[in-house]
């Protein structure tokens, strides 16, 4: 098998690499693309290297799979390219995710959705991600009818010169160049994407968005506040959740302890609580301070922690492909 990985030399398509060898894809044959600046360069790969080559030779490969993450404007550029010699694309950008004949999916929720001859796959927000595989069972079970968002987000999610700035702030430096409009170090700031008209920022957009379309269900009412932080290795959610019926806290437990992929981590007698710290370099999604909403009808308020690098970016894409092999395997 022929595996594509556009954007291989940025943060996201690094940890690509590292979930695929870890997952077992080692033993196939892939491919290290990215951007002209980028060709020639060695990148490791399991215990092995890979020569990066440009997206135009990754294309004439013609693997079975190519996983993206290299950027909106470069998706919509080459996953069509991809598609025409009949490789199927998973798209960690925002360029596909809204569009109605496209599924965005994560495949423990609705990897159904992806139908035969679907040759380009959205991947979600990384804050989608993790916070829909959390709410998964109580969709279900009780239906959702509001969600509060406020989001405590690692710098990671805006990439490795953000990392740099921080870093060079750690150490009392001036940094080379500036991925925010202020500092993070000792500092938060509510932007994350940019502002909209109507006084939102695209990042909170995207859970609005991206949320009703995984979960099948405009009628969703939601509102988000993204939230910058100077934390490596995860995002953080504060959610309070409107379900459609009165629930059982004992039972939503039950439910959510029981979802794949996601860690109940809630027991604060002990001081036991769901951080970035926890998550890092791990593909669960973690909940706690499980709690009822006593000023609102049928709500609760929870806490919701994931490394966005890995289930929100590179595992849930990495996840995609499995599910699709093993349903062809399955035939």
């Amino acid at each position: 098998m022929k595996i594509a990985v556009v954007g291989a030399t940025g943060l996201v398509g690094r940890e690509m690499l590292t979930v695929l060898a870890e997952r077992g894809f080692d033993k196939e044959e892939i491919i290290a693309s990215a951007s002209p600046k980028s060709v020639g360069k060695k990148i490791e790969f399991g215990s092995s290297t890979l020569t990066v080559c440009s997206v135009e030779d990754a294309i004439k490969a013609r693997p079975q799979y190519a996983i993206f993450s290299a950027g909106a404007a470069a998706s919509r550029q080459y996953a069509p390219q991809f598609a025409e010699v009949g490789t199927t694309v998973i798209d960690n950008s925002s360029a596909w995710r809204k569009d109605a004949n496209k599924p965005l999916v994560v495949p423990e929720i609705n990897i159904d959705t992806v139908k035969a001859g679907d040759r380009i796959i959205a991947n979600p927000n990384c804050s989608t991600i993790q916070m829909v595989l959390a709410l998964s069972a109580l969709q279900r079970e009780y239906g959702i009818r509001r969600l509060v968002i406020a989001t405590y987000q690692s710098i990671t999610g805006t990439g490795i010169k953000a990392v740099r700035q921080l870093e060079a702030e750690e150490r009392g430096e001036k940094p080379l160049e500036m991925a925010y409009h202020y500092g993070i170090h000792r500092n938060l700031f509510p932007h994350g994407g940019d502002f909209q008209e109507d006084g939102y920022t695209t990042e909170e957009q995207k859970l609005v968005d991206e949320t009703r379309k995984i979960f099948g269900d405009p009628s969703i009412q939601i509102t988000a506040t993204v939230v910058r932080v100077p934390v490596v290795g995860g995002h953080s959610e504060a959610v309070n959740v409107e379900l459609c019926k009165d629930y059982d806290l004992d039972e939503v437990r039950r439910l959510i302890a029981a979802t794949p992929g996601v860690i109940l981590y809630d027991n604060p007698a002990e001081n036991k609580y769901p951080m970035p710290i926890l998550s890092h370099h791990r593909d669960e999604v973690w909940v706690g301070r499980l709690r009822r909403d006593f000023s609102q009808p049928n709500s609760l308020n929870m806490w919701v922690v994931a490394d966005n690098i890995r289930k929100g970016a590179a595992t849930n894409a990495v996840q995609i492909m499995e599910a699709l092999i093993k349903r062809r395997k399955d035939k």
